[in-house]
């Protein structure tokens, strides 16, 4: 099966990698939540490049998770804002962060490190049923294959 084609495939795993799987996706998205819009800006931050990058932009934006929005006319020069699909990756991209800063160690400080906005000390996320508050673990939880 070719990597384009999980897009339609009924597993939710292999729907949603065939948008955010890509290697550099992700680092695409986590500037945009970073607050970075701009190509240029994206690219240096990245070190990837120029077609790789406008690639990842234009498949994300076909996905429907970043929308591009121009800023300027002469010459015409685009921005790229998270579209409410895209806002809806932020719980995949918190809980990654918190994955890798707890399991893949570096010995450089972590370069982002999760804070409450009302309190400025560090967070740890932690997924619960939004209908009964419990905690969902690989404990409390078990998938069902469809029959």
């Amino acid at each position: 099966m070719k990597w384009t084609e999980l897009h339609t495939e009924s597993c939710p795993v292999a729907r949603g990698l065939s948008v955010i799987g890509d290697r550099w996706t992700m680092l695409v998205i986590r500037e945009c939540f970073l607050g970075v819009r701009r190509f240029d800006q994206m690219q240096a931050r990245l070190g990837i490049t120029r077609h790789v990058l406008a690639d990842r932009l234009r498949k994300l934006e076909a996905d429907g998770v970043l929308r591009r929005d121009a800023y300027q006319d002469r010459p015409l020069r685009h921005e790229y804002r998270l579209t409410e699909k895209g806002k809806a990756l932020h719980p995949i991209l918190v809980t990654l962060i918190d994955w890798a800063n707890q399991n893949v160690p570096t010995e450089a400080t972590p370069m982002i490190t999760l804070l409450s906005r009302d309190t400025e000390r560090p967070i740890r996320p932690r997924l619960v049923d939004e209908e009964t508050g419990a905690p969902i673990t690989h404990l409390s939880v078990t998938a069902k294959l469809a029959e």
